[in-house]
């Protein structure tokens, strides 16, 4: 018997191909991904076991299963709002004007320009000069609870500033600068480190604060290391090393949070 496949079934294989792949981005080089696989072969194991009529294994295995769910969305808390977060990252970033910026007065496509060179400059600075840097630049989710242990400033963002807060011997140059609304909101802020084991072992605390910000809000990061002078950029828990000034500015300005 031949099973007529349509349209429908065609883009519903695509779809969980999608979804697999993008749940696969994300989890990979994660400790989820090894409760992924398991997980996986368990339900091939009650697949199989319900077609060799098993009952009262595949009974057991499907209650497992059936209060598993709730154990799933705690064990992979953290993947799913990651998950979330890229799905509206990507709308927001096809939305060209929020509520925010239509009462706004400023004129974005001068501004924006404006303070992105600010940022590269002193970005491209402090890497020559190999002054280590972590700038959080915020996008739809609040960065207020990430400055309870920081220093306060709301000040316009220059370059001058920025190097100064991240000079070595400046009191307010461990920890990140959060930027907000266009503004420099605070200095000296501790950061999520990332759970990722597999990441190269040349990477140091700020790389790894810069990657686990991302995770956890849709900010992306801008690094300096101290080591290299490399400058990095982070988005989604994804780390790009090594980028030219042109490669940041075109990235800054690519981004609608100014």
């Amino acid at each position: 018997m031949i099973v007529p496949i349509t349209v429908l079934d065609i883009i519903d294989i695509l779809l969980v191909a999608f979804i697999f792949y993008q749940l696969y981005r994300i989890i990979k080089g994660t400790a989820a991904l090894s409760i992924f696989i398991a997980i996986f072969l368990i339900y091939l194991f009650w697949l199989l076991v319900k077609a060799l009529n098993m009952e009262l294994v595949s009974s057991i295995i499907g209650q497992v299963t059936g209060v598993g769910v709730i154990a799933l969305i705690v064990v992979f808390q953290q993947e799913v709002r990651r998950f979330l977060l890229m799905l509206g990252n990507r709308y927001m970033r096809n939305t060209r004007f929020t509520l925010k910026r239509f009462f706004s007065n400023l004129d974005e496509n001068i501004l924006a320009p404006v303070l992105v060179e600010e940022l590269v400059a002193a970005a491209v600075s402090m890497s020559e000069k190999k002054s280590g840097a972590l700038i959080v630049i915020g996008r739809q989710t609040r960065l207020a609870a990430y400055t309870e242990e920081g220093q306060i400033i709301k000040a316009q963002i220059s370059a001058e500033l920025l190097e100064t807060l991240f000079f070595k011997n400046s009191p307010l140059h461990d920890g990140a600068v959060l930027i907000e609304d266009g503004l420099i909101l605070a200095a000296r802020c501790p950061l999520p480190v990332t759970d990722q084991f597999k990441l190269p072992p040349n990477l140091g605390m700020r790389h790894r604060a810069a990657i686990g910000m991302s995770e956890h809000t849709d900010a992306i990061v801008v690094v300096v290391s101290e080591e290299t002078g490399r400058i990095s950029y982070s988005e989604s828990g994804i780390l790009r090393e090594g980028l030219k000034p042109n490669e940041l500015r075109n990235l800054l300005l690519a981004e609608k949070v100014w």
